[in-house]
């Protein structure tokens, strides 16, 4: 893993958020991008080197819904660069982790996408990210 990525944030209304992460950061967020296959929209945020993804479900039966009904907004994950996905996949199934998609997705901001099981991430939702070519 190269760096973090970004950090993804449930949130329960986008708009609202949005507002308040610009007057946090005192800039705009610089993506708005829907992900149907996972029911949400996404926004994301620069600091410096770093970004933040504020997620918000468009299914009342998406994960970040039901996250959000489980936990309330927040922190939803922390998300690693990778160079070559599939080999980090079998890298980290070959030292105990749960790989919750074995074949990564296009995820959000031009990203092949896998996610690593909480619960054998000491409860953290860790996603792997690559970008695609």
């Amino acid at each position: 893993m190269n760096k973090i990525e970004h950090i993804g944030i449930a949130v329960k209304d986008l708009e609202h958020s949005n507002k308040l992460f610009a007057s946090l950061f005192n800039k705009p967020h610089y993506k708005i991008e829907e992900v149907a296959s996972e029911g949400v929209k996404t926004s994301f945020f620069e600091s410096g080197p770093n970004k933040i993804e504020l997620l918000e479900a468009t299914k009342p039966d998406s994960p970040i819904a039901k996250f959000i009904e489980k936990k309330g907004e927040g922190i939803h994950h922390i998300a690693f660069a990778v160079d070559d996905i599939f080999s980090e996949i079998a890298r980290l199934k070959g030292e105990g982790f749960t790989v919750l998609n074995e074949t990564p997705k296009k995820g959000a901001d031009n990203k092949l996408v896998a996610f690593l099981h909480p619960k054998t991430t000491n409860g953290v939702l860790i996603e792997l990210c690559q970008e695609i070519a």
